[in-house]
Formats: C-alpha cells, structure tokens, sequence
C-alpha cells in the first residue's frame, strides 16, 4: 500500500468534509437509528451518528463515497464520539469496541475500492478521535473549581480501547480532532503511544485543534503556539485547527505556527460561522476562495472541511488544492 507520508511531500493532500451535515439530508428517524437490533434499547438513540455504521452502514459508506468522488484523499470513520465517555449518553459503553470496527472496515471497504480504480491517488482512511464531552483541565462547576468530571487516566483508557479498535479495522492514521483542551488530547496522545509499543507498530497520527472564538485561544485557554509547543514531543504527522471557526479567520492562527514546526500543518474550516438557525451558509466558491489564501502564503499540506461542508465544497477545495505545491516538511514517524 502506498504511504501517506510519501503522498504528503508530492501533493496538499484533500481531507474530507462533514458527516453530519450530510447524515442530516438522510432526515433518519429513531427508528431509522434503531434498525432491529436496538429496536427496545431503552434509551432514545437519535442523535447518536455514530450507530448508523452499525444500523444504517449503506448511509455512512455512500458519504465517504461521495467525498472520494468529490477529490477527497483522505475520509475520517464515523467515530468522532466512539469512547465509552461519550458513549455513555447513550448507555452504549458495551459496543464501542463494535462501533469503531465497523466505522473502519465501511472507510477502509470504499477507500480500497477508489485505489484500485485511480492508483495514481491512493485514498486513506483516517481514525476520528473526537475530544469527549468532559474536560480535564476545567471544572464544569462553577463553585468548585478543583472538581473535575474526568482523570487523565480514565481519558487513556477509552482513548485506549477506541484506538485498538480502529486499527484493528484498517485504519492508515489516527486524527485526535477538534481539541478543546490540550490534556485529553494527550491522554489521547499518551494511549496511541501505549498501542503503538504494545504491537511494535507505527501509524501516523494527525492532531487538531480547535480556536473556539475570536480570543484565538482553545477552550483551555491556549493560543496557537502554546498548543503547538505542549504537544510537539510526540512524532506527528500533522498539526493543525478544525471547526468553530471559517476559513477566513483560521488563517491567523494558521500563520502562527506554520514556520514554528516542521510537522505538516491541516486545516478543515467550518463553512463559515453558523447563522442565527445554526446553518452554515458559506459557499464551496467562497470557501475556496479564502482556502486560496492558505495555499499563496505557504500555509498548509493537508486540507479539508468541518462542519457545514459537502462534497461540493470537498470539490472546490481540491481544485484550488491541485494548483499549489505543498509546504515543505520534515516527514516525521
């Protein structure tokens, strides 16, 4: 199998888009989410994107189909929430293991298929490692700011298991994303590491974080380059920022790291910030055109699209992508 770091000096590389906006359109009920087999769980499931690589697979192999199609190089697996902490909404803690099996084998099935047929482009498949929804570096109480929802080991746990099982599946590389606070990231970063010596293997890994503001600091109150240096011990493939905000007002936080580091840098934007409805309105030209931005000063080497982009975005990302030479890089383990 051709080599993603290989691929990394040749060409940007395309990252995909959004997954929910695009399992939106398929307007899924709770039955639709329940299929037979959790036909009387006794939670209510809607809403848990994650279990429709298990009751609706079709749906979640066509999106990565579609973003292939659309110039993608990379596809993220339908895992952003697949920890037994952030499956506990749900009472699911029990089929994470499954959960995140299947979310790879769907990505990597589709990925192999669009190899074979273009195998001067090969497409890879990238673990999504989401951030839970509890924080270890905070309080999610007000009057007890020593209180914390989770430990730094019961992160490395979860992290742990959802890790096995998607290389188990065949993933090509691992993306922690959407970094809200740099301490579960490494929790994140410190169970990839376990896995990697307990099976004597490597796999590139992607770290992302997110500026969650116009403060340009992460919900942890990082700026750019903080984060950048509190996580440059580890060998990463990338480094970059995804979600919250536009692609527009990425690119100065972009610009503070790209000549601090020499790990590829990534980027995948919202499409725009959201309206008053919470849609985003942002078109793939305009989109593209401020991606542009990126590629004249030199910023970037993988790109792609968060939260409001399609396949249509996807598309003309990739076509601005394919005028620019990458930003230079030490290719790291």
């Amino acid at each position: 199998m051709k080599n993603i770091r290989n691929e990394i000096e040749k060409r940007i590389l395309v990252l995909d888009g959004a997954m929910g906006t695009m399992l939106q359109a398929y307007k899924f009920t709770e039955a639709d989410f329940r299929s037979e087999r959790f036909k009387n769980y006794p939670t209510p499931l809607q809403g848990n994107n994650d279990l429709l690589s298990i009751t609706q697979p079709h749906a979640i192999k066509e999106v990565h189909a579609k973003y292939f199609a659309a110039g993608a190089d990379i596809v993220e697996t339908n895992t952003f929430s697949g920890t037994t902490i952030a499956m506990a909404d749900y009472q699911m803690e029990d089929l994470v293991y499954e959960l995140n099996f299947e979310s790879a084998k769907i990505a990597k099935e589709v990925a192999d298929e669009f190899t074979e047929k273009e195998p001067h482009k090969p497409r890879f498949v990238a673990g999504s490692i989401g951030p839970t929804n509890r924080t270890a570096s905070m309080s999610p109480d007000v009057n007890d700011p020593g209180y914390r929802a989770v430990t730094f080991n019961e992160l490395r746990i979860a992290y742990k298991q959802q890790v096995e099982a998607l290389i188990d599946g065949g993933v090509d590389l691992l993306l922690v994303e959407t970094v809200f606070d740099t301490l579960n990231a490494k929790a994140a970063l410190f169970a990839i590491e376990e896995v990697k010596e307990e099976r004597s293997i490597t796999i590139p890994i992607m770290l992302s974080g997110t500026i969650t503001d116009a403060s340009g600091r992460t919900l942890s109150g990082q700026t750019a380059e903080a984060f950048l240096i509190s996580v440059s011990h580890i060998p990463l493939l990338s480094v970059g920022f995804n979600c919250a905000l536009g692609a527009n007002l990425l690119q100065p936080h972009l610009e503070a790291i790209a000549n601090k580091t020499d790990f590829a840098i990534s980027a995948h934007p919202n499409a725009g910030l959201p309206n008053a409805f919470g849609e985003y309105d942002e078109s793939p030209s305009e989109m593209a055109g401020q991606i542009e931005e990126y590629l004249k000063k030199n910023l970037i080497n993988i790109i792609g699209g968060c939260c409001g982009t399609t396949p249509d975005h996807i598309t003309a990302i990739a076509n601005v992508a394919a005028k620019y030479k990458p930003r230079q890089i030490t290719v790291n383990a």
